[in-house]
């Protein structure tokens, strides 16, 4: 059985998507090992608890540096023999003691078509600059942010009276269904990365 930790700072709306889609056998046998959360009280831990995964939670402001609590989160993950780390909303960018140990086999969400929309807010950055169709895109994590070989993407259409609120609602629904695709496929080696190409096969 094949162990998947997910990282998150959020809700957790992505997070409690993989999740079922494991329990419910979508996801080639494998089982959510670990949540990783960066924000205690953070909303994900109560969907965490509730589902039943193990959660492992920290301040980053009460270590010296980013290495010292990668190094923790590492320790985590090899103690689960973890074998795919998924950041789902982790509002963090990745270092080089995660990156190392885990890469080639980490991928984050985001909301929007990479290259547009980097970083934080991106839905806020898409209504600011007035595209009429933004989306939703997987990829390998790299050294960059959200700059990593791009796995897949969905376009999500942006309506002339969109809220913040109601296009990430929007996004928040191709997210679910994208992120668990993405995840079955690296699974069963039906994703293959050629530098910063992805191929998809029918392995």
């Amino acid at each position: 059985m094949k162990r998947i930790a997910v990282f998150a700072s959020g809700s957790g709306s992505n997070f409690e998507a993989v999740v079922q889609a494991a329990k419910s056998g979508r996801l080639a046998g494998a089982e959510i090992a670990l949540l990783v959360c960066d924000k205690p009280g953070a909303g994900v831990l109560e969907r965490a608890a509730r589902l039943g995964v193990d959660a492992f939670v920290f301040d980053p402001k009460a270590y010296p540096d980013k290495a010292t609590f990668e190094r923790e989160i590492v320790a985590e993950l090899q103690k689960r023999e973890v074998e795919l780390v998924v950041l789902a909303g982790y509002m963090r960018l990745v270092g080089d003691t995660l990156l190392q140990a885990y890469e080639g086999r980490m991928i984050n969400l985001h909301p929007s078509l990479l290259p547009a929309f980097p970083g934080k807010d991106a839905v806020g950055q898409a209504l600011s600059y007035g595209v009429k169709i933004t989306g939703v895109t997987v990829h390998m994590v790299d050294a960059g942010l959200d700059t990593g070989p791009i796995i897949a993407q969905t376009p999500v259409e942006v309506l002339e009276d969109d809220t913040a609120e109601s296009l990430s609602a929007r996004i928040h629904q191709v997210e679910h269904g994208l992120l668990v695709d993405v995840i079955d496929k690296l699974l069963t080696g039906r994703v293959k990365v050629e530098g910063r190409h992805v191929r998809q096969g029918t392995k």
